[in-house]
């Protein structure tokens, strides 16, 4: 039966639903006011920071004990998530970022130093630079166009657009099989926006080095973020589910919660039996927009119905492995004389002399970042990492003489996109007993659609019905991201935001503005939002 929140003493009881990087930012940010905030996180599963995990692994083989899976690092721009590392004892870890997509001399194209490909494309890469000087005065009429009719518009050859221009957006957007259909609007901004520039275009090179991060062991940091929020009064309960949102109105919000048991013989009417009814005053779902939508059922509006439904998700599925011959197999993951192209310049040489490895040294060419194109469908694409050279754990120091980890004991990840091609997946390719862990994971489709109803809709419903919305979903399939989305409900529930740094500052500001249709107060919190019909 709908009840009245009995929180009387005027600090509000907030539920936080996920325990991933946006409901641990909402959740810490919150907790900095003890004297306004009752906060209660629920978490199905048994660990927070969602798909920010880490892997044990035999450090007599690999090299080291640990390893991030899924989320490894970021750009500069990443100061929250920084913020929150530094908060607990953590660093990132600055790292060289090397590409390599493609097979063979003809697909083939990295960062490194030149290449056939990058020759062949050097008409493409000087429209890409008009395009991007276009876009600086005209961003709001290409606002949302497709990547996919942004390189039409502007006349680049779809050779380029699928070789090098889709798999360098996707790297670090996370865009995956869903680059080309991304509004123009994200190129601009990992282009040309200072605050949040993470390619600097070049026009012989294409694209210049930029400073990238990796991040310290993620399991542990999520367990020391975890003890901190308990310890400043945060109730955080894992294995513990909403399943129903029973009532949101001006009473407050009613929810029932239930504890997961892993136990097969217990079935849902079990469940239900032991099913909790719960009150609060504010709500913030820190789910997917498809589960957000499946736990308001028909307590949703039709606003809500249509902002939620908007959003649209793929199953993808990450193999962490040890198959070298598997990655030789589908990439370039050695230096080659015949990969490179003839060098025009000093600069060119030096590139050259680097990847080599001159004058007794390791060659530099140890890609990080890998894509390849199907055959049947030069569209579509799959990723994989080198963990061993990404991650910081990995990396020896030669002036102490530890050499390299041998390539055959190197942990990867191949990324298979979207379940509905796994009639293409190379996933069979992998031998079976190389395989440390397979993880299915439910990512966003960063479709230009969603950019012109479910992001602008955000403001819409945002704060309606003692309701929040956070999560990398609301804008781009980022960590950083989800770290700002947490941190924004918490401005708007009344906690102040906390200043440490200028682009930090605007970042939160821009993304406050458009999730939340909310300007930044500097040196304050929102005004609290009384409770809502």
């Amino acid at each position: 039966m709908p009840t009245k929140s009995k929180s009387n003493s005027g600090i509000q009881k907030v539920l936080i639903i996920g325990a991933g990087a946006s409901g641990m930012s909402c959740a810490a940010s919150l907790a900095k006011q003890p004297e306004m905030f009752d906060i209660t996180v629920l978490e199905r599963s048994n660990s927070t920071g969602g798909l920010a995990t880490s892997l044990s692994l035999d450090s007599s083989r690999y090299g080291a004990d640990w390893m991030n899976s899924t989320v490894q690092g970021g750009a500069s721009t990443f100061r929250h998530t920084f913020q929150w590392f530094r908060e607990y004892g953590y660093e990132p870890k600055p790292a060289n970022l090397q590409i390599a997509t493609g097979k063979g001399t003809d697909a083939f194209w990295t960062n490194v130093f030149p290449t056939s490909l990058l020759r062949k494309h050097e008409v493409d890469i000087q429209k890409f630079g008009h395009a991007l000087k276009t876009m600086k005065w005209a961003k709001f009429v290409l606002w949302g166009f497709s990547l996919k009719t942004f390189a039409r518009l502007f006349g680049l050859s779809t050779d380029f657009a699928n070789k090098m221009l889709y798999p360098l957006v996707s790297l670090l957007l996370g865009t995956g099989n869903e680059t080309k259909n991304i509004p123009c609007s994200l190129l601009q901004r990992i282009f040309n926006d200072p605050m949040t520039r993470i390619w600097e275009y070049d026009p012989v090179s294409f694209v210049r080095p930029v400073a990238m991060f990796t991040f310290p062991n993620m399991g542990l940091f999520h367990k020391d973020w975890t003890e901190g929020l308990r310890a400043k009064g945060v109730k955080i309960r894992l294995n513990t589910q909403a399943i129903n949102i029973v009532q949101r109105n001006e009473r407050g919000v009613v929810v029932e919660t239930r504890l997961i048991d892993m136990d097969s013989r217990i079935d849902d009417r079990d469940h239900r039996d032991r099913t909790v009814t719960e009150v609060f005053d504010k709500l913030v779902l820190c789910t997917p927009g498809d589960e957000a939508r499946r736990l308001l059922g028909n307590k949703a509006t039709w606003v809500e119905k249509f902002v939620l439904g908007g959003a649209r998700f793929t199953d993808d599925l990450t193999v962490t492995h040890t198959d070298s011959k598997y990655m030789q197999r589908h990439y370039e993951t050695h230096f080659r004389e015949e990969l490179g192209a003839e060098p025009r310049s000093v600069e060119e040489e030096q590139k050259f002399a680097f990847a080599r490895g001159e004058l007794g040294r390791e060659s530099g060419f140890r890609p990080m970042f890998f894509t390849h194109l199907y055959r049947q469908r030069r569209d579509k694409i799959e990723q994989a990492f080198d963990c061993t050279n990404l991650q910081y754990q990995f990396q020896k120091d030669p002036r102490c003489g530890e050499p390299p980890i041998p390539f055959e004991n190197h942990v990867f990840q191949s990324h298979f996109l979207n379940a509905e091609l796994k009639n293409f997946w190379t996933v069979d390719q992998i031998h079976e007993d190389s395989i440390i862990e397979s993880m299915w994971w439910h990512q966003f489709a960063h479709r230009w659609q969603h950019y012109l109803r479910v992001v602008p809709g955000l403001r819409l419903v945002n704060g309606k019905n003692n309701t929040f919305y956070a999560g990398s979903w609301t804008f781009v399939n980022i960590y950083e991201i989800a770290c700002v989305s947490g941190i924004a409900v918490a401005y708007r529930l009344g906690a102040p935001y906390e200043k440490f740094d200028d682009v930090a500052e605007r970042y939160f500001a821009a993304y406050l503005s458009i999730a939340h249709g909310v300007k930044y107060e500097k040196g304050s919190g929102a005004i609290p939002i009384p409770h809502q019909q």
